[in-house]
């Protein structure tokens, strides 16, 4: 269910963001020298932070003024263990464990257990993201913490990623099975509170109200963090070179040009990319998803920005290219099946849509020899041709400061 009456984000909710800033930081200088298992690592320890903060910001978008001041610090504390305890997992100690794993493991576990009794508390059930309170992941990162071997502990991590969103999603498409599970649920537990002599009310869980526009301001605040944290790997990188050239200067101005364009976009349509998707009105079960995957794709290509400033006259690495290629490919996407998904137009989606997801993979695939500021350059393009469809200066921008989840 949901609502879409007016609502902002609090103070408090602002705050908490605080420390997902620092937690994308750590997580994208992971992949300064990529390889297939940084990115699987990457993949999970990025959800851990994200299905964490998502948790709670459901749990504040259902609360409202109720929401309480302790559930979101224990997450924001729990989220700074899991910064802290990052760049560290999967470094390995001669006895073959990460240095930090488990600390990581365990902050993740006690966060989703937290938010997820705070959610239950409210007597409420998110049938659009059923994990943000039944938690069906965490078993595997649990067991985690009892295995000694790198590869089975990272194997249950992400065991434990594709559990939490393979049954969200297959829930959320039948919330009316979900509910009536979980009144089941609370009518076995009636019983067994009777039994022992215990008659206080017990009341029967309900579907929770969604604020559609609180809910998609939260998750666009989560996009500025994210192309925040490109520009940063960009100016941070600018400033320790001692030498600034036009390569540089070329490859930090396509950088800028590239999150301008993400950002555009988003203003502009919504967190889907899509023109008319707000008025489609696309389910969380969708949206969410996409929403992870989109961001982890941007933080990916932030990573690699920072590479190529580093360098920017030389050819990448394949791993660095890919991560910028592979990146937006992504991005754009994910933004095309919520299109098809949410009936876009057919010249949308062939002029526009799918065109911008193969042209990265092309570049990728043949863009070896490209220069770091040519291969940024090129992306840049891929990215305007995008924002052409309805650029600034051949339309008016109607929604001007609105961001919208397209939920």
């Amino acid at each position: 269910m949901s609502d879409t009456g007016e609502r902002h984000a609090s103070w408090l909710e602002l705050f908490f963001d605080l420390v997902v800033v620092v937690a994308v930081a750590q997580l994208a200088h992971r992949l300064t020298h990529p390889t297939w298992v940084d990115v699987g690592l990457f993949v999970a320890l990025y959800y851990a932070v994200w299905s964490v903060w998502t948790s709670l910001t459901l749990y504040s978008n259902v609360r409202g003024d109720r929401t309480q001041l302790r559930s979101m610090l224990f997450g924001m504390f729990g989220i700074a263990v899991m910064a802290a305890a990052a760049p560290e997992v999967a470094n390995h100690l001669p006895g073959g464990l990460g240095e930090r794993d488990q600390w990581f493991a365990a902050a993740y576990i006690f966060c989703r257990l937290s938010a997820s009794r705070s959610l239950q508390q409210g007597g409420t059930v998110i049938t659009g993201w059923p994990a943000a309170q039944l938690g069906a992941g965490i078993g595997p990162w649990l067991a985690s913490l009892w295995i000694d071997d790198p590869f089975w502990r990272y194997a249950l991590w992400g065991f434990g990623v594709f559990v939490d969103i393979f049954i969200t999603v297959m829930q959320g498409r039948h919330p009316e099975h979900l509910m009536a599970e979980m009144r089941k649920q609370a009518e076995r537990m009636r019983k067994r509170l009777a039994k022992r002599g215990r008659q206080e009310e017990f009341p029967m869980p309900a579907p929770a109200i969604l604020h559609n526009a609180h809910l998609g301001e939260r998750l666009g605040l989560f996009v500025i963090i994210v192309l925040g944290e490109a520009v940063m790997q960009v100016v941070i990188v600018a400033s320790e070179d001692n030498v600034w050239d036009w390569q540089l200067g070329v490859a930090a101005l396509a950088g800028f040009g590239l999150v301008v364009s993400l950002w555009w976009l988003t203003l502009q349509y919504g967190l889907s990319a899509v023109p008319n998707a707000p008025e489609i009105g696309l389910k969380p079960v969708l949206i969410l998803p996409a929403h992870f995957l989109m961001t982890a794709a941007i933080t990916a290509a932030a990573a690699g920005l920072g590479v190529v400033a580093h360098d920017a006259a030389h050819t990448m690495p394949a791993g660095v290219r890919w991560l910028l290629c592979g990146g937006l490919g992504l991005y754009f996407a994910v933004s095309a099946v919520l299109g098809i998904a949410g009936r876009a137009s057919t010249r949308w989606i062939f002029i526009w849509g799918l065109p911008t997801v193969v042209a990265p993979v092309l570049i990728g695939l043949l863009g070896a020899r490209l220069a770091g500021w040519g291969l940024v350059a090129l992306l840049l393009a891929v990215a305007l041709w995008r924002v052409l469809y309805r650029a600034p200066f051949l339309s008016r921008v109607s929604r001007v400061g609105e961001v919208s989840p397209s939920t």
